[in-house]
């Protein structure tokens, strides 16, 4: 049993209980995004959220276990996204990454935007000329020290 294996099981199961990540998240109480990121693999659950989401998604104790476990974040298959949703967002970095930089450097000084201390809401825009995908993100800034 590997976290990896953990994910696809709940994937499967996401998929033929035709469940929805937000329903989930509500259960959870958190987010969507959080939820979301914690059952792809990407987040560490806390005992009670790992039986929420084991009771959900049918998972065994065994199972349950690898959601408390500190995962490798960030692991994407490939060093350059192949699939093109997640593609459009290293090439949005590409193109708008010194942009961001340089006015968060502009605005803040030298330093990161966290993406431990950090919130994602992901929503459907409509519009009449085709609905959007509206992403906020926000992230402590975390400016660099000297010493």
């Amino acid at each position: 049993m590997s976290r990896i294996e953990v994910t696809e099981k709940i994937i499967a199961a996401k998929i033929s209980r035709g469940l929805k990540w937000a329903d989930v998240a509500t259960r959870v109480g958190r987010s969507k995004e959080w939820v979301t990121a914690a059952c792809l693999g990407q987040m560490t659950l806390d005992a009670v959220q790992a039986a929420v989401i084991g009771e959900i998604f049918g998972l065994s104790e065994e199972e349950r276990k690898w959601l408390t476990a500190v995962p490798y974040k960030g692991s994407l298959p490939t060093s350059v996204p192949t699939d093109p949703l997640i593609y459009r967002f290293y090439e949005l970095v590409n193109v708008y990454g010194t942009t961001i930089k340089e006015l968060i450097h502009e605005q803040f000084g030298d330093g990161i935007m966290s993406a431990i201390d950090f919130t994602m809401d992901l929503s459907r825009e409509p519009d009449p000329k085709g609905d959007r995908v509206r992403i906020v993100m926000s992230g402590k800034f975390l400016p660099y020290k000297t010493y």
